[in-house]
C-alpha cells in the first residue's frame, strides 16, 4: 500500500503546460517523480517551463500549437520518437472567448472548438498505440481531460457561449471514450475546475476580478489552490485511482450545487485559460 498514490517514473504529457492550471498539474507530477512532457504554442513559454520545472525534476517541452491538426500530428510524431510508452495523458488546454450573442464572432467559436475539444479527441485518438503499450488491468494508462463546471451548470457572466459549451463537449466525450477505451486498459476521466487563479479569473467583472467574485461565492468560501488540482491528477494518474472511469469530478467548492445569478453584460474578451 505504499506506493497507493505513487506516479514515480510514469511519463506523462500535459498540454497547456506552461501556465495556469496546466503548469500547477506538470509541476505536481515532476515534483513527484515522473517524466513530463509540456506542451503549449508559444516556444519562449515552453523553454522557459523546461527550465523552471527541470530545475525540480525531469521537465521536457515539445511547443505545438493544438488549433491546428498538422501541429497536434507532429506533436504526436516527436513524442513518440523520444517514449514509445506513455502513462497518462493530462488534456488541459483551452481557450475561451466572450462576446454578446448578437455580435459573437464564429471564428472565435470554431477556435474554441478546435482547441477545447477537437484536440482532446486528436491527441487521445492518435496517441493510442503509446498509451496501450504497458497498460494493464491493474495498472491501466489514464486520459485525464480538464473541463470546467461552466459545462455543468450555466453561467452568463461574460457570454462565453462557446467555453461552456465546448466543456460540455469535453465531458460528454470523456463518458463516450471511457466506454470505448476500458477494454484497452485506459481510464478516462474529466476534472470540472470552479475558478483557480490564472488569466482567466484576472479578467474583471465590474470592480473585481472574476476569482474574487468566485471566492466570495463559492460554499468553502475560497478559490481552487494548486494543491486541490494536483492532488485530484494524482490520485486519478495512481493506483488509487485505477478504478475510475467515465467520471465528470466537479472540482470547485461546492459551486456546481448553487443557482446562477444573471450579472448583466459583460466585456468582449479573448484569453487562454492555460
Amino acid at each position: 500500500m505504499t506506493d497507493l498514490f505513487s506516479v514515480r517514473d510514469k511519463v506523462v504529457l500535459v498540454t497547456g503546460g506552461t501556465r495556469g492550471l496546466g503548469k500547477m498539474i506538470a509541476r505536481g507530477f515532476v515534483e513527484h517523480g515522473a517524466r513530463v512532457y509540456v506542451t503549449s504554442r508559444k516556444t519562449a513559454d515552453c523553454a522557459a517551463t523546461e527550465s523552471e520545472l527541470g530545475a525540480l525534476g525531469d521537465c521536457r517541452a515539445l511547443p505545438s500549437d493544438l488549433a491546428r491538426p498538422e501541429e497536434i500530428a507532429r506533436l504526436v510524431d516527436e513524442l513518440t520518437r523520444r517514449e514509445p510508452e506513455l502513462d497518462v495523458l493530462v488534456n488541459n488546454a483551452g481557450t475561451t472567448w466572450g462576446a454578446p450573442l448578437a455580435t459573437y464572432p464564429l471564428d472565435a467559436w470554431d477556435r474554441v472548438f478546435a482547441v477545447n475539444v477537437r484536440a482532446v479527441f486528436q491527441l487521445t485518438r492518435d496517441l493510442l498505440p503509446q498509451l496501450q503499450a504497458r497498460a494493464t488491468a491493474l495498472e491501466p494508462s489514464r486520459v485525464i481531460n480538464v473541463g470546467s463546471i461552466a459545462g455543468e451548470r450555466v453561467t452568463r457572466a461574460t457570454h462565453s457561449y462557446a467555453y461552456g459549451a465546448s466543456k460540455a463537449a469535453v465531458h460528454h466525450l470523456t463518458r463516450i471514450l471511457s466506454m470505448d477505451l476500458a477494454a484497452c486498459h485506459i481510464t478516462v476521466n474529466s476534472i470540472a475546475p470552479g475558478v483557480f487563479a490564472s488569466r482567466m479569473t484576472g479578467h474583471r467583472v465590474g470592480k473585481e476580478t472574476m476569482l474574487e467574485v468566485a471566492a466570495r461565492g463559492t460554499p468553502q468560501g475560497r478559490a481552487g489552490a494548486r494543491e486541490d488540482i494536483v492532488g485530484t491528477c494524482l490520485w486519478l494518474s495512481a493506483r488509487a485511482g485505477a478504478h475510475v472511469t467515465g467520471a465528470v469530478i466537479p472540482l470547485d467548492g461546492g459551486l456546481h450545487t448553487k443557482p446562477t445569478e444573471w450579472r448583466g453584460d459583460a466585456p468582449e474578451m479573448d484569453l487562454e485559460r492555460s
